[in-house]
């Protein structure tokens, strides 16, 4: 199931997507689930793959910039300078779909969610495949991103025909994504582009989109946005620093940790010492609570990130991992 990105490996690959199969690809943020995005069928086998409600739209993976005209109308000079400066890379832009872009693919909404990935395995196989590829992270819907291929075969397995090995992501989370479809940029999701990278290219700050308004109507959707998302099947917690000692002596035997800070003497803890910087700790995330999430651990405490510029996507992450978590699935 997991082959390295030969030349050969690369041209059954896009084979294979062409034939409307679905291909496990690694860019820079998670290993995406991907499709042939303009063949409707084949970008729904990836919602029966993932168990993904059918109205959560898909972002579209370009080879370059120049493809965009195949997907988007009304294109704003913003989004232009935007993927000059950050394509490839972790910054979906939500534009205005051109009239043939598949129903399927935008959950039957106006827009569309197109992004270059700055991984030269994930460009490869768009190079090779020639045409746009749908693909959201290749987990279960609602669990814990993938960021190595062996995570995608633990979630899929047989699920996917092909799962290309391009190591372990960079960034680690979900891209950026920000919406240009209506009269003010709004992140809509953070990631690792934040609002002053952004305003430093466009000349104004965008707006940040509150987590409740993604239940309200308030502007497209998007992957990502419910409130439960990212999850592990273990109970996990956010815990404030300074009371990270006083819960664990609460919590009993048992529990797992993700802290900044080195483990005290809590030899019945499993401790985790995350980066101190917040590119490291997103980058580390998805792993730790992967490898938190199969010690049957009765909770998993996290401290809770500072609430800092640059630490939003993360925040995000978490919150979010904190709600959908502590449920199993059969699916």
């Amino acid at each position: 199931m997991i082959h390295a990105p030969t030349p050969e490996s690369l041209t059954r690959a896009a084979a294979l997507l062409r034939a409307g199969e679905l291909v496990a690809l690694p860019t820079e943020t998670v290993y995406g689930l991907g499709a042939d995005a303009a063949n409707p069928k084949a970008a729904a086998k990836i919602f029966a793959a993932k168990g993904r409600p059918a109205d959560h739209p898909l972002i579209v993976h370009l080879a370059d910039a120049e493809a965009l005209t195949d997907w988007a109308r009304e294109i704003p000079k913003e989004a232009i300078a935007l993927a000059r400066a950050f394509w490839p890379g972790p910054l979906t832009l939500i534009l205005k779909k051109e009239a043939d872009v598949p129903d399927v693919v935008t959950g039957g909404q106006d827009t569309v969610g197109l992004r270059v990935p700055d991984h030269p395995v994930a460009l490869a196989l768009l190079r090779a495949f020639g045409g746009g590829i749908a693909a959201p992270s290749a987990n279960r819907f609602g669990r814990i991103s993938p960021t190595t291929a062996q995570h995608v075969f633990d979630e899929l397995g047989e699920r996917v025909a092909m799962i290309l090995d391009g190591g372990a992501c960079n960034v680690g989370i979900e891209s950026t994504i920000l919406d240009l479809s209506g009269g003010m940029p709004t992140i809509l999701r953070p990631g690792a582009i934040g609002p002053d990278a952004i305003a430093a290219v466009i000349g104004r700050r965008p707006a940040m989109r509150a987590p409740a308004a993604a239940h309200t109507g308030d502007g497209p959707r998007v992957s990502g946005s419910l409130a439960a998302h990212y999850a592990p099947r273990t109970p996990l917690r956010l815990v404030a620093g300074d009371v990270l000692e006083t819960e664990l002596a609460r919590a009993g035997l048992g529990v797992a940790v993700i802290a900044r800070r080195a483990a005290s003497a809590t030899p019945h803890h499993t401790w985790i010492q995350a980066p101190d910087s917040a590119a490291g700790f997103a980058h580390d995330l998805y792993a730790n609570l992967r490898a938190l999430d199969t010690l049957g651990a009765s909770e998993i405490l996290v401290e809770a990130p500072p609430a800092e510029a640059g630490w939003e996507a993360v925040i995000d992450r978490l919150g979010r991992a904190a709600v959908g978590s502590g449920e199993d699935d059969e699916t």
